[in-house]
Formats: C-alpha cells, sequence, structure tokens
C-alpha cells in the first residue's frame, strides 16, 4: 500500500516535458522542509491505496504519460514496484524526486528528473551527490534558485562536475522570489549550457497549487 495525496490530470508544468498532457501521481511524506516548498500540503494526509487502485485510476484519465511525485516519492519503499507497474502498462513514466534519497532502485525506462538543493532552500547539504553518478539517458537535473547567491552556486556546480554535458540541465526561479528574466539574464551572460525554465502550470492557473 501506498500513502497518496492526490492523483490527477493536468498539462506538466516544468521539466523537458512541459506543456504535455500528464496524469500526476502525487505521494504523501518527505523527509525534507524547503523554505520556498509549494506543495507542503502532500507532508502529512493522503489515502493508502494499493498499486492496482493507483493503476486504474490513472487508465481512467486515457493519458500515456504519467509522473510520479511528491512529497519525496522515494521515500515509500513501495513507489519502485509502482513506477515498474506503471512501465509495464506501457505507460512513459516520469519520476520526480528532491535528491536526498538513491535513485539506483528505480526502473530502467523511467525518466528521472533529480532536484539538486541549492543553499536558500535550507537543504543543500542533503543533497546526495553520489546520485549525479547515476544518472542515464532521459534524466534531468532541476536547480531551483532564490537569489543570486543560489545562481552562483548551482552555475559552480554544473561547471565543476560537467553536468549540463551528461544530462538536460534546469534553472527554474522561486516563483515570486526571484525575476525569471533576471535568471535568464545571468544564464545569458555566463553562456551557460542550461535551459531556463518556467512554472507553466503557475501561469496558466495562478494561485492552483495542482499542476506538477
Amino acid at each position: 500500500m501506498l500513502r497518496v495525496t492526490e492523483i490527477f490530470h493536468s498539462i506538466q508544468g516544468e521539466s523537458t516535458h512541459v506543456g504535455r498532457p500528464c496524469v500526476f501521481v502525487r505521494l504523501t511524506g518527505c523527509n525534507l522542509r524547503c523554505v520556498w516548498c509549494d506543495t507542503a500540503y502532500a507532508f502529512h494526509g493522503g489515502s493508502s491505496r494499493s498499486i492496482e487502485e493507483i493503476v486504474e485510476t490513472v487508465r481512467g484519465f486515457g493519458c500515456r504519460l504519467v509522473e510520479v511525485t511528491g512529497g519525496e516519492p522515494l521515500a515509500q519503499a513501495e513507489a519502485i514496484p509502482l513506477l515498474a507497474r506503471l512501465l509495464e502498462e506501457g505507460y512513459e513514466v516520469l519520476l520526480e524526486t528532491g535528491g536526498s534519497l538513491p535513485i539506483e532502485a528505480v526502473p530502467a525506462g523511467v525518466r528521472r528528473i533529480v532536484d539538486v538543493k541549492c543553499p536558500r532552500s535550507g537543504e543543500s547539504g542533503r543533497n546526495r551527490w553520489e546520485n549525479l553518478d547515476r544518472l542515464r539517458s532521459g534524466d534531468e537535473l532541476k536547480f531551483v534558485i532564490a537569489d543570486r547567491e543560489d545562481y552562483e552556486w548551482a552555475r559552480a556546480s554544473v561547471r565543476e562536475r560537467d553536468l549540463a554535458e551528461r544530462v538536460p540541465v534546469l534553472f527554474s526561479a522561486v516563483h515570486g522570489r526571484l525575476d525569471p528574466g533576471a535568471l535568464a539574464g545571468w544564464v545569458l551572460e555566463d553562456r551557460l549550457p542550461v535551459r531556463v525554465q518556467l512554472q507553466m502550470h503557475k501561469i496558466l492557473w495562478p494561485g492552483v497549487e495542482r499542476g506538477v
């Protein structure tokens, strides 16, 4: 059984899959407490659901792209069998993870979107750097950036580890805190080979939490 906060159909708001219709399976619970977190409602509560119940609900939306997210989905051991089952059902499967827990057990074929926590998140000390050695084709890295200090830290991480040579690297401004235009300007000035990302769901539906 898994603790599930919600399952819903929306537009993918982030990653290289932005703009695509997607079914989101948001699991309950997270081991991190990022200062800017916009899904704190998923920290607690939810309902217990079997993998079969989850897959049946996903089927009902008639959409072939599914993202398992949270909270922190990998905090629940049954997330791995859920991901495997979704692949068996023929879905294109994304996993959004905070980057503090091991990713090696995630089945091949799942596209892992791994956060790297910047200092202003308050959780940069929890980054599991060895995950970066386990990245594979189809994976992505995401840095959520709150200010210039975060940007410079992220820039150094990308350059020192040659991250953009291995997978797509996404730089996203904390919504309402950092002007994304300023972030784009910094990236251009530094000729940094990353993607500046807007949270499309927050543009489409301002004030609505769901959509990523």
